[in-house]
């Protein structure tokens, strides 16, 4: 499987006259320039902004943003991944495989609030679906100005249709050199042509698309800098002297240009070596006279314009600071007083992020309005504070090609809403106040990825308490009329401790809130002991805001935000955060069914596997589980040994799926095998009935399984396997292999399938090991790469007693942040030394992992020794 990890230097394939170049480091993949080409076709197709790509990725369901054109890329972070089942226009699109053409944000709010949640402002969005021959490949999403009332026009959705099924074309050819389009790292930012530029001064350059050879005039030269006889006479010299995300904007615009049937003139800005923009201009189409390619050249013309004294004369006359940056957020101009307000010269700010050259800009409330600019395509107006003490008013007025901002000096502010904890929640727009005030946009995406009460707790400190400039976080939840506390951050040790189980008939705002359905907001904490005679405070000064958890109208709890200093609470921030507590209380009561049904599974799941393992004179067994780190921490995964007569019965296997349903599959097929050994069927017919079983009990539900008698006397071992991952086996030398056990397809698919039975022996002083693929299964590597590691694995630790490598091989396993499926070990060991006393296995529990260990001493230890593992 091929996927995109970085930019790759290769030069691109298709039209191999247009690259015309050997590997050079600015020269995007053929990946990145084929959706560098679709966005900036998507983006001039019906008068939009800004747009993007999403493309599937190595983890199921997910998506990743791969371009974007017209937006900062780190001010959009939050929706750079995406998952297919959440509810987003990009992915209903994708699910759907069709249009999803939003109007205005009314339209949009009514469909996705919670996209709106994070985006409050009004404007338009179109996406498409990327199809291929099997289906979605991806998203094509473009943003553009709001209509009201007005629907999206039929022929703008067609025509962004067609576009994504050209894309989807284009995808599927480069699939058919191997493996599949698949993103994996940062989206690439695409610059987009620019509208209109008066030139200055122009160079021109005649591109050979045949060789790939360039010739630049000296003008052309003398704009980027080279002596005109030093000039290397190709496109990658144009190249090197750009940015990265400039150059996937040439090579887009240089291919949109060859392919066109007729002649056209495109355009767009680039930044010299010098920051400053310049327009380039290609002219011309790929000819074909006579057959003859080496006729087809592109001219093109490179326009410097900020070359003239005009204009930076008279911006430096302003009575305000002026700066001007494109629509990556890159300054491009700064005056004469805008040096003076930032405290920087033009050469530290030119050319440079806004939030690089200027920190303290990257201010989480700045970043807020800067979005609010780009997306609501109006002037937005906000105070911020230039790090120590000095306050700025901040004006910020959108274009096409970019934003100009306006400085002026101002006092200090007054004491008013934000402006003591939180510069920056200042006047403005509607959709300046909206950034401002609807801030948490990770809040309303991270609470869908929240799945217990401690992580949706711990998503709102992270998002809400620096949104709002807040220092403390309790939130109480509801239990049979008491309020118990669930989560607290910020307030005094054991302050909050003498409130923990409060009755609702209790006069304290925490049970208020709740019980009217009304937020209570204080400015001041005299405020709050003046409404509440004799309540304890922890501080004499700050703020309080007082929330209800009500969920569907049904009361969850109550939330309780702090501020270390006081502050005045605006009607549009009592509005939102009475809004958020919502969204939260909502999370939270997915919480608490999530928190009931894993504890009905684990129960259930712990009742069914077993509790003890069979002693056998000659096999020494042991048996662990680890559960995954994703879901319901539960999964149809499962072990067991069965005495059958003289033969010990090794089985091990795994349910598809998670949850209660698949613990109780689990539950039934272990059932079943263990009648059909206890029945002395041999294991082809153990296996068959198994499987004619699952099919009669669930159909559509499937299980692998690996299935091994032993004979402890003599070793002899007859295996059958039915999807399962091959055991590995230890040989008494040391040396460790995978075996090679020929078997049929997964249990539940076929009523007729055939299981072929392979027969062997496991000599004394031999190790098998039986596993479930959460073992050897990690995300972004192939599966035959973890049974590799795992063999390498047992064969470094060598004939140590089975609990030490169990120890080793779950601890490696353990290690893995990112584990999404539950781990069942099952190792057998033939003995080679006569057995001694034994005693009960023992099984435990460690942590928010679930595991279980069973043995048998081993030889040699005394019996009353402490287990390894313990």
């Amino acid at each position: 499987m091929t996927r995109h990890d970085k930019p790759r230097s290769a030069p691109p394939a298709g039209h191999g006259t247009v690259a015309g170049a050997d590997d050079v480091c600015h020269v995007p993949d053929e990946l990145s320039l084929v959706l560098a080409q679709a966005l900036v076709s998507a983006v001039e197709s019906s008068d939009p902004y800004a747009g993007g790509i999403y493309l599937r990725s190595e983890t199921p369901g997910l998506l990743r943003l791969a371009v974007l054109a017209g937006l900062p890329g780190p001010l959009f972070r939050p929706w750079w991944r995406v998952h297919v089942n959440r509810p987003f226009p990009v992915s209903e699109a994708y699910r759907a495989g069709r249009p999803v053409l939003l109007s205005d944000a009314e339209e949009a709010m009514r469909r996705f609030p919670q996209l709106m949640a994070g985006l409050p402002f009004p404007f338009g969005s179109l996406w498409v679906p990327v199809t291929g021959p099997r289906g979605s490949m991806g998203v094509i999403a473009v943003l553009r100005a709001s209509t009201p009332g007005q629907p999206v026009a039929p022929a703008d959705g067609e025509r962004l249709h067609r576009l994504g099924r050209r894309l989807g074309a284009a995808l599927t050819d480069l699939e058919r050199g191997g493996g599949e389009c698949l993103w994996e790292s940062e989206p690439v930012p695409v610059q987009l042509p620019a509208a209109t530029t008066p030139p200055v001064r122009v160079g021109r350059f005649d591109w050979d698309l045949h060789s790939g050879r360039v010739s630049a005039d000296d003008e052309l030269c003398s704009i980027l800098g080279f002596e005109p006889a030093a000039f290397p006479g190709t496109v990658d010299a144009l190249a090197e002297r750009l940015v990265p995300e400039d150059v996937y904007g040439l090579w887009a615009l240089a291919r949109q240009t060859v392919e066109s049937a007729e002649p056209v003139v495109r355009r767009m800005r680039l930044r010299g070596p010098d920051g400053r923009s310049h327009l380039l201009e290609l002219s011309g189409r790929w000819t074909h006279p006579d057959g003859d390619v080496s006729a087809s050249h592109l001219t093109g013309f490179l326009v410097d314009l900020g070359a003239g004294p005009v204009v930076p004369e008279a911006a430096d006359r302003l009575p305000r600071g002026i700066l001007s940056l494109d629509r990556l957020g890159r300054i491009t101009y700064a005056n004469c007083l805008a040096e003076e307000l930032l405290g920087h010269s033009r050469t530290e700010l030119v050319g440079h992020p806004v939030w690089q050259a200027l920190p303290w800009f990257g201010h989480e409330a700045y970043e807020d309005h800067y979005r609010a600019a780009l997306i609501a395509d109006e002037p937005v107006h906000f105070l911020a504070r230039r790090p120590p003490s000095r306050w700025l008013s901040v004006s910020l007025y959108p274009g096409h090609d970019g934003v100009s901002v306006v400085l002026q000096a101002t006092d200090q502010p007054a004491y008013a809403p934000g402006s003591v904890t939180t510069p920056g929640l200042g006047i403005g727009s509607t959709a300046d106040r909206s950034s401002a005030l609807y801030r948490p946009v990770a809040l309303a995406i991270a609470l869908t990825e929240a799945v217990t009460a401690r992580q949706v707790s711990a998503v709102v400190t992270d998002e809400l308490l620096p949104a709002f400039g807040g220092r403390q976080l309790a939130i109480y939840l509801l239990n049979e009329r008491h309020l118990h506390l669930a989560w607290e951050t910020g307030f005094p040790k054991g302050f909050l401790d003498r409130f923990d189980g409060v009755g609702l008939d209790v006069s304290i705002p925490g049970v208020e809130t709740l019980t009217t359905g009304r937020p209570i907001f204080f400015e001041s904490m005299q405020r709050l002991a003046e409404a509440y005679p004799g309540i304890p405070i922890d501080t004499d000064v700050g703020a309080r805001a007082f929330l209800p958890l009500i969920a569907s109208g049904r009361p969850v709890g109550s939330c309780i935000l702090g501020f270390d200093r006081p502050r005045g609470f605006s009607p549009e921030e009592r509005t939102v955060l009475t809004a958020l507590a919502g969204l939260i209380a909502q999370a939270l009561q997915r919480a608490q069914r999530y928190d009931s049904e894993s504890a009905l599974a684990r129960g259930l799941q712990d009742a069914l596997l077993p509790h003890r393992l069979p002693e056998v004179a000659g096999v020494d067994t042991l048996g662990r589980y680890l559960s995954g780190t994703q879901g319901m921490d539960v999964g149809g995964d499962w072990y067991d040994v069965i005495e059958t007569g003289r033969e010990l019965a090794l089985i091990i296997g795994d349910v598809q799926g998670h949850g209660v349903s698949a613990a109780a599959t689990m539950g039934q097929l272990r059932s079943a095998v263990r009648a059909f050994a206890l029945s002395n069927h041999d294991p082809r017919e153990v296996m068959s009935g198994t499987n004619r079983l699952l099919i009669d009990l669930d159909p559509g539900q499937f299980a692998s399984c690996c299935y091994i008698t032993l004979d402890p006397a003599t070793g002899v071992a007859r295996a059958v396997r039915a999807g399962h991952p091959q055991p590995v086996l230890r040989g008494p030398d040391g040396r460790t292999k995978v075996l090679d056990l020929p078997g049929g397809i997964v249990l539940g698919v076929d009523g007729d399938a055939a299981y072929p039975v392979t027969e062997m022996r496991l000599e004394p002083g031999a190790m098998l090991a039986l596993f479930t693929d959460g073992l050897i299964e990690r995300p972004g590597t192939d599966i035959d790469e973890g049974i590799e590691r795992l063999r390498a694995t047992v064969e470094r630790i060598g004939a140590v007693p089975l609990a030490e490598t169990a120890d080793q091989v779950i601890g490696e396993a353990r290690a893995a942040t990112d584990r999404p499926d539950d781990i069942a070990l099952l190792l057998a060991a033939r003995w080679t030394a006569a057995p001694r006393a034994r005693q009960p296995r023992t099984e435990r529990e460690s942590g928010p992992d679930l595991w279980r260990t069973f043995r048998r001493p081993d030889p040699g230890r005394p019996t009353d020794s402490p287990d390894p593992a313990s």
